[in-house]
């Protein structure tokens, strides 16, 4: 059981190449500019919600707690200024101490692609190796490429009966790969 994540270089369906690393501290700046690419569809999916602006104090908080109560793993790409982030995923422990949450979000332009199935596949990955029993996410009902992607790794999805715009996607993780 270990919260490292080996880096790892990824093939997208379209040909295009990926670096998946650890999200860090230091890349408050990149997440804030990939923030910026994602469209309005894509932050509404991701945040449940119509968000115009990063939160950037909730953003430290979370950076801040890694990796002690979670994991990011950015798909980066090269770029002018070094880096680009295009996709990213991140889980984080729940109260139990053996569970966790999941989010995605892949930049537009790369969606379609497989991104979101190799940053979930990585992420799950990462959780089963940390010794994390199940993974949880809350996923809009209309976000059909996300339940789909959830549905083929393995994650059974149903409504949330608290809240029928939402499905709820569980996998247990202590069971094979």
């Amino acid at each position: 059981m270990t919260n490292r994540f080996e880096p790892a270089d990824a093939s997208l369906r379209d040909g295009r190449a990926v670096h998946l690393r650890a999200i860090e501290r230091s890349d408050e700046e990149e997440i804030l500019q990939a923030f910026d690419r994602l469209g309005a569809e894509a932050r509404y999916m991701r945040f449940m919600h119509s968000v115009r602006e990063a939160n950037v104090p909730r953003l430290r908080e979370v950076l801040g707690s890694f990796p002690e109560k979670g994991l990011a793993i950015a798909a980066t790409v090269p770029a002018d200024d070094g880096i680009d982030i295009v996709g990213a995923a991140s889980f984080v422990i729940g109260s139990r101490g053996d569970d966790c949450e999941f989010a995605i979000s892949v930049v537009d332009g790369w969606a379609g692609a497989g991104l979101g199935q190799v940053l979930m596949t990585a992420l799950v990955g990462a959780a089963r190796t940390r010794g994390l029993r199940e993974m949880t996410g809350f996923v809009l009902a209309e976000n059909s490429p996300m339940l789909r992607l959830a549905g083929r790794l393995g994650f059974a999805v149903r409504r949330d009966p608290d809240d029928f715009s939402q499905c709820i996607c569980r996998l247990a993780l202590d069971r094979g790969a």
